[in-house]
């Protein structure tokens, strides 16, 4: 299970080492594309898949909306393995996209990891989670 926050540093050439947590689980190759926030997002091989399948199931080519939308993923993902420093290369039209410069926050998120710029991503407000809870009925 993908979980926790972990900075570390990107080098000039866009390169920057997965934590060893998520390389774990996130198994030899895996794939990073577009977020739907300014960020990125990496899947397992595995979650790729379903994740792919799901979108192609549930967004028929034919409407110009759905296209956009599976588009916006898959046609920015790009597969990965990392080197024997547990190293990879995001692709510099995918920093760009996330606004990545030197520093690079990992966040697990269950299923995937969101690759974020630290000085863009923010926190959840407690009050606003603590509302949604309540409106969708779960109790801690």
């Amino acid at each position: 299970m993908l979980l926790g926050k972990i900075t570390n540093t990107m080098d000039p050439k866009g390169r920057v080492i997965i934590p060893s947590t998520f390389r774990n689980d996130l198994g030899p190759r895996f794939y990073i594309t577009r977020g739907l926030d300014p960020c990125l997002y990496i899947f397992s091989e595995p979650e790729w898949v379903g994740f792919t399948e799901r979108l192609r199931e549930a967004l028929p080519g034919s409407v110009e909306e759905y296209r956009d939308a599976y588009n916006h993923f898959v046609h920015n993902a790009v597969e990965c393995e990392a080197d024997k420093q547990g190293r990879i290369l995001i692709p510099q039209e995918l920093r760009e996209y996330a606004s990545m410069d030197k520093d690079i926050q990992f966040i697990g998120d269950m299923t995937k990891v969101e690759v974020w710029n630290p000085a863009i991503y923010k926190n959840p407000e407690p009050m606003k989670v603590r509302k949604t809870l309540e409106e969708v009925h779960i109790k801690l």
